[in-house]
């Protein structure tokens, strides 16, 4: 590993750099400033919920179009348009001062943070190495758990003394002044895959690039997504409703910042395993397994109990997003080759910036009209064990194809 690194750090440090900035667009830092808004401009659970919901389905739409550049122009170049965009959707997000402009900055955050920075990080890393693919991603994708870890707490050291819109605006002067210039310098030169990598693209397997229409009318790819979409949704709805949680359960509202680090911690270990599985296995042979942990995860909140249940379902919530963050970004260049790789996967970013949208508006809906989170997550758990068999069917179909 550590030689990898030695040999490889600019362009795992840029891509690990995307992913970490990518959490001012995440659900889990834009919902600690949800009471803010929600007090300012008078909206309930659902409401802010249904305009949440509404900002990044639009963010979703655009996606596909926006994300086909990273085939057609150097990713250091859309960096310099991105990460600027995305600061200035942080200081409107803290200072919106009417509920059109809040919107509006929700949907930037959405789009740029959680969409392109990381489709710029995940498609660009899977491009850039072939034989050490998984652990080029297990170790790009730590960003993720990163922020998850540190921007959550960060931005509450600066709101509670300072006020929420302190918090926002550190995010726009850390986006600029670092994240900006390091992801820059890492991505202006591109790696081209050599050793290892190019004697397995001589000797392994050819994949054949399928277009992304081909990839549209096929009826695994649909499949799979079922399954691609149940850990974002389901960790979106959680995140975003953890005050909500919290108090149901009387648990201390400081509890889920610090649950957040075990989920992280247990994401950066089993991120690690399954680059290093799906290096020695391929992808299909992992898919299977992703599914099970996050199904035992809503059956934990489905039920009431201490605060340790809170840890348990964040640890396995981790197994989950480990062993997906890492696998998606294998799996798709793995069955559907390369040359096409930044249209094929902004459909999946966008099924998944989807999947994120209707998390809140959806759960939040249904909260108003009486049906609790720990009931829905019920429901949340069967249908993982559903999507659990889909996938090992199409995990079967897949090695056939091969």
């Amino acid at each position: 590993m550590l030689e990898f690194l030695r040999r490889n750090f600019r362009w795992v440090a840029g891509g690990f750099m995307l992913t970490y900035l990518s959490g001012f667009g995440q659900t889990f830092f834009i919902s600690a400033s949800v009471a803010e808004w929600q007090s300012a401009f008078d909206l309930s659970h659902g409401e802010f919920g249904r305009l949440y919901m509404f900002a990044t389905l639009a963010s979703a739409l655009c996606l596909p179009f926006i994300g086909r550049l990273v085939d057609l122009v150097p990713p250091h170049r859309i960096i310099l348009g991105v990460i600027p965009v995305l600061a200035g959707a942080a200081l409107m997000a803290g200072y919106a001062s009417s509920l059109p402009l809040l919107v509006f900055a929700v949907f930037l955050l959405r789009l740029f943070g959680q969409g392109m920075l990381t489709h710029i990080a995940l498609t660009t890393t899977a491009r850039w190495f072939v034989a050490e693919r998984g652990r080029a991603i297990s170790l790009v994708v730590l960003g993720h758990q990163g922020s998850e870890a540190t921007l959550l707490l960060g931005f509450a050291a600066l709101t509670i003394p300072l006020g929420f819109r302190a918090g926002w605006t550190a995010a726009a002067v850390l986006l600029v002044a670092i994240g900006l210039p390091v992801a820059y310098a890492c991505y202006r030169r591109p790696r081209v895959p050599h050793g290892r990598a190019s004697t397995e693209q001589s000797t392994g397997p050819v994949v054949r690039s399928w277009s992304r229409r081909e990839v549209m009318g096929d009826p695994v790819f649909w499949v799979l997504l079922t399954g691609v979409l149940a850990p974002p949704f389901i960790g979106t709805t959680i995140f975003y409703h953890q005050n909500y949680l919290t108090a149901l359960q009387g648990w201390p509202p400081q509890i889920f910042a610090v649950s957040l680090i075990v989920m992280a911690l247990t994401t950066i270990s089993c991120a690690l395993l399954t680059g290093a599985a799906i290096d020695r296995f391929r992808a299909t042979a992992v898919l299977p397994f992703f599914l099970l942990p996050i199904s035992a995860a809503c059956f934990v909140l489905a039920s009431s109990g201490p605060e340790a249940t809170l840890f348990i379902a964040m640890v396995l919530l981790g197994i989950s997003y480990g062993i997906s963050s890492t696998l998606f970004g294998s799996l798709w260049p793995e069955i559907y080759g390369l040359d096409n790789l930044g249209a094929i996967r902004s459909v999946t970013v966008a099924a998944v910036v989807l999947a994120t949208a209707a998390g809140p508006g959806l759960t939040g809906t249904l909260i108003d009209s009486g049906i609790d989170l720990p009931t829905q997550m019920k429901f949340f758990g069967a249908y993982c064990l559903v999507g659990t068999v889909a996938v090992t069917l199409a995990s079967l179909s897949l090695r056939r194809r091969s």
